[in-house]
């Protein structure tokens, strides 16, 4: 049976230019309390040579770097029902809310999917929102993406305006 799961609320430094959109938290995220907390998951690898920054593992320098560089993180769902750490698991997804977080941080230009899942999720509830605004498709910083760590990196290097 699945159990209903509740994601986390957006890193928004509010002259964030810059949008990372995930699906949902994996459950070794949620475990940990942060944003792609799993090991194997490349995306604090990703950010911080992109960055040209050090990397940091605990949350309040994750979140730093990201404020540093006007880069905001959120999920499109704010909770749904789910076994594992699957997008495919996913039942019953509860969209975040749009609306709030492009009213507080207006200089939102880019938006970045990390992943198809991602989206495919967004561009079915909520493409209204990429109006004026560039977005692109990242491949999945996830270890279950099977794409080699340097051509992930080059991709969001280049997603990121870098």
């Amino acid at each position: 049976m699945s159990e209903r799961i509740v994601a986390f609320g957006p890193v928004a430094p509010p002259d964030a230019r810059v949008l990372v959109l995930g699906s949902m938290p994996s459950a070794k995220s949620l475990e940990q309390g942060f944003y792609y907390a799993h090991p194997q998951n490349a995306f604090w690898r990703i950010m911080a040579q992109a960055l040209d920054e050090p990397f940091c593992e605990d949350i309040d320098g994750r979140r730093a770097l990201l404020w540093r560089h006007g880069i905001a993180l959120w999920d499109v769902l704010e909770s749904c029902e789910r076994v594992g750490s699957l997008d495919s698991a996913i039942r019953k997804p509860c969209l975040n809310d749009f609306d709030g977080l492009f009213q507080r941080c207006p200089c939102i230009a880019r938006v970045l999917f990390n992943g198809a899942f991602a989206q495919r999720l967004f561009m079915k509830h909520c493409a209204q929102y990429l109006e004026g605004r560039s977005w692109a498709r990242m491949p999945s910083t996830s270890p279950a993406y099977t794409l080699s760590y340097e051509r992930k990196l080059a991709q969001w290097r280049e997603g990121l305006g870098l």
